[in-house]
């Protein structure tokens, strides 16, 4: 599921990019830390769905605009193979 994470942290960047936010400010508005926002970016943390709908609410966009495509299984299985 890393990968997952991964994706969905990079197509956050993206969106808040486009949207003219500063990771502070993304944050600020999210109510979570900067240095939190930085971890959901670079992939190392698994959000929750409320969190997911928060950032899409400040950024204006869809939930399902910032979920990557799903993943093939076989990209999962190797995630879950490099983790162990």
């Amino acid at each position: 599921m890393h990968q997952l994470a991964k994706v969905l942290g990079e197509r956050i960047r993206t969106q808040r990019k486009a949207k003219g936010f500063s990771q502070d400010a993304l944050a600020l508005s999210c109510g979570v830390d900067r240095s939190y926002m930085g971890r959901i970016e670079r992939g190392e943390v698994n959000i929750t769905v409320e969190k997911l709908y928060r950032i899409a609410t400040v950024m204006e966009c869809e939930p399902q605009f910032l979920l990557p495509a799903a993943l093939s299984l076989h990209d999962l299985a190797s995630d879950l193979e490099a983790r162990d």
